[in-house]
């Protein structure tokens, strides 16, 4: 089953594991210990976010990497980037409105 990035990234761990994984990859172990959940809760946000393409795994020996998938966040950002227009105008007309003050 291929799950929506959106529906992933609603979950504030799920941003969290993401945020962790930007610095480099990172075993299930490692990015377990950031979180006050079970192992297994963070493996299920895990597997959520590679259903959905966000993250990538690699196996070194016995030991399984993730990372995070750059390709599918450009892809958020580009939807987000009609937004970032509309708020910039927004603040820019605010901007414009506390001058005239």
């Amino acid at each position: 089953m291929r799950r929506d990035i959106y529906q992933a990234i609603a979950d504030p761990t799920r941003r969290a594991i993401l945020t962790l994984l930007v610095t480099g990859a990172m075993t299930p172990n490692a990015i377990a210990e950031h979180f006050n959940s079970s192992r297994q809760a963070v493996s299920k946000h895990i597997q959520i976010l590679s259903e959905c393409g966000a993250l990538k795994q690699e196996q070194q020996g016995r030991e399984i990497y993730y990372h995070l998938e750059v390709s599918k966040m450009k892809e958020v950002d580009q939807w987000m980037e009609a937004f970032r227009k509309l708020w910039e105008d927004r603040f820019n007309q605010l901007d414009d409105l506390l001058k005239d003050l």
